[in-house]
């Protein structure tokens, strides 16, 4: 019985065979192409770019004291208001100033007096010396009596000057121009020259500005002398917080001579020219560092570049335009697009769209990508 069935097996088969032809059976349609927008890809030159995030201070934080102690009577500008050089801050109590001023006018007028009666003194006897009408003692003490009413004359008058510059003091001035802070102590409070009383508010200065920001080891090697000096050739511009560009390059003014061993990055300062004050002390900004451009660069949309276990890829057709999965070395964000530093050749029609329906070998219909507004390509990666 077994031998039976396994002979019949082969004819079997060929019955099936023919009955498959009889019914006119056709072998499975290739699926349809999928179409895609397709980018044809050339080498171009990037700006090498980094970013960070930067804090804006004032380049110099000025404190106003008073020098001379006293009752502070008013406040004569608008707290965070911006002043001139000279502008006038507080006004300490000048009366006190004015009675010493004019008690140190009548000290003086006093030794001018005496000067002038011991140098008539002084004159009348030399000629009595010279007749020797008089003995040279007298003669000698009417010279030294002289002398010491000259110096007390100019005791006198350095006194007057002393009392006028204190009297100039009760009027608290601004030392430099900048953006004024808070007052410090109220009207009506006891100033004491030489103590912490005497701080009555700070200036910080706005032109020019500075920006503190710091760079990590991994920003520093993509630089070309993977480091960066006061000196260095870079552009540096920010970025508002409006998203603005800040009209104006700045300059490096500082850069650390080591490595933040704890956060591993290198500590920075630019400078920027502020006449406008459109930058004020604690604001945060971001600083973008430009330093020279690389070439052969291929620049693709971001979208198109896929990730899996064995790192980056693009969707890349042949000459039947057929997909074909090609590994990339990506590079920074330039803008809405990627740099690929590594796998594309010029030339390359790289797939940039319905990239959920590709599978390698996969057809594709071509489209061209219409052209969008990219911003500048000197955008690094966040």
């Amino acid at each position: 019985m077994r031998n039976a069935v396994i002979k019949a097996a082969p004819l079997i088969a060929a019955a099936t065979l023919l009955a498959a032809c009889g019914r006119g059976e056709q072998k499975p349609k290739a699926p349809p192409a999928v179409p895609a927008k397709v980018l044809q890809v050339a080498p171009q030159r990037v700006p090498i770019a980094v970013e960070a995030v930067g804090q804006v201070q004032g380049s110099r934080e000025i404190e106003v004291r008073a020098r001379v102690s006293g009752i502070l009577l008013k406040r004569l500008y608008s707290e965070g208001a911006l002043v001139r050089a000279g502008a006038p801050l507080f006004q300490i109590d000048p009366v006190p100033f004015d009675i010493a001023l004019a008690q140190a006018r009548a000290q003086l007028a006093q030794e001018q007096a005496r000067n002038e009666q011991a140098r008539r003194e002084a004159q009348r006897l030399t000629k009595l010396v010279a007749e020797k009408a008089i003995s040279q003692k007298e003669f000698d003490d009417a010279s030294s009596t002289l002398k010491l009413s000259d110096a007390s004359l100019a005791a006198a008058a350095a006194n007057v000057r002393q009392a006028e510059l204190n009297l100039s003091y009760t009027r608290v001035t601004a030392p430099e121009s900048g953006v004024t802070g808070r007052m410090l102590r109220s009207e009506g409070s006891l100033i004491t020259a030489g103590q912490d009383s005497a701080l009555l508010t700070t200036i910080l200065q706005v032109e020019p500005i500075w920006v503190r920001f710091s760079l990590a080891e991994t920003d520093l090697a993509k630089l070309p002398e993977g480091k960066l000096d006061r000196n260095s050739k870079v552009d540096v511009r920010l970025v508002l917080p409006d998203g603005a560009m800040y009209p104006g390059k700045g300059r490096l003014n500082f850069a650390a001579t080591q490595i933040d061993a704890r956060l591993a990055t290198q500590e920075l300062r630019a400078e920027f020219d502020n006449a406008k004050v459109q930058l004020l002390p604690g604001q945060f900004v971001r600083v973008q560092l430009v330093a020279g451009e690389r070439d052969n660069v291929f620049l693709v949309p971001q979208a198109a570049v896929l990730q899996n276990e064995k790192g980056f890829f693009l969707f890349v057709l042949d000459k039947a335009n057929a997909v074909e999965i090609r590994p990339v070395r990506p590079g920074d964000w330039a803008g809405t697009d990627w740099a690929i530093l590594g796998g594309l050749k010029a030339g390359d029609r790289v797939v940039v769209d319905n990239l959920l329906k590709l599978r390698p070998g996969a057809t594709v219909q071509p489209a061209e990508p219409k052209p969008e507004a990219k911003p500048p390509a000197t955008a690094p990666a966040k």
